[in-house]
């Protein structure tokens, strides 16, 4: 029951600080797998003034959707997204999976300030007060999507078509005979992390450019998509 996991596993109930009870964070969880590990990432980043996206993977074994519902149900400001993926390792489910949290998280009663995206295996090594400060003092209405001009060796990653191939067992990304189309807008593509910080402004603008989503729908049948849309989107002029 609720009283007993926020006893027994210690959940912080109140801001630790007002520096951080005035500088909300959403976070993006995916996860499938290992629900003890999922919970121990859940206790260690929780503060009531985030608020919590978690996208469950639709292949997922039903007892353990359950058992996450269990645990959200006990919290106000965490959720499962509203639309589920199948999601597959390298392939565009994985982006989709943060788009759909966001759509969620953009009309969210809790103002938060920043996203940060993780899966179920992360683990922080930083209070929630050193990331705060972190981003106030570098990146202050920034956002953070490490990369570089996309490498030589990657290019195959977005000049051959892609497809997922999805089943409970077994699922993967596997290259087509066909080539891709020049991205849009005349595009340079950016390789990076699938990790970043944004911004809600620029949440609320990736869901709503006309050159984002066109990106999105070119990057459909890309390997690993997630290492080059964010990436990409952050270093267009303006």
């Amino acid at each position: 029951n609720c009283s007993m996991v926020l006893k027994t596993l210690h959940f912080i109930t109140r801001p630790l600080s007002d520096e951080e009870g005035n500088f909300s964070l959403a976070y993006i969880i995916t996860i499938h797998k290992e629900l003890e590990m999922f919970v121990k990432l859940l206790r260690a980043i929780y503060m009531p003034q985030n608020i919590y996206c978690i996208h469950v993977d639709e292949k997922s074994p039903k007892d353990y959707k359950a058992a996450v519902q269990n645990i959200v149900n006990c919290f106000e400001n965490i959720f499962i997204s509203s639309k589920r993926e199948n999601v597959v390792y390298a392939g565009f489910s994985r982006l989709q999976a943060d788009i759909n949290c966001m759509r969620d998280l953009v009309h969210s009663k809790i103002q938060w300030n920043y996203v940060i995206n993780l899966c179920g295996q992360d683990y922080p090594i930083k209070t929630n007060k050193d990331i705060i400060q972190y981003i106030k003092s570098k990146w202050n209405g920034k956002n953070m999507t490490p990369g570089v001009v996309q490498p030589l060796h990657m290019k195959h990653r977005t000049e051959v078509s892609h497809r997922e191939y999805v089943h409970s067992g077994m699922s993967y990304v596997y290259p087509t005979k066909n080539l891709k189309a020049k991205p849009p807008y005349n595009l340079t593509i950016y390789f990076g992390s699938a990790y970043y910080i944004l911004t809600k402004a620029f949440v609320e603008f990736t869901l709503t450019d006309a050159r984002a989503k066109d990106l999105l729908e070119w990057s459909r049948d890309t390997y690993s998509p997630d290492e080059h849309y964010w990436v990409t989107l952050n270093r267009l002029n303006g």
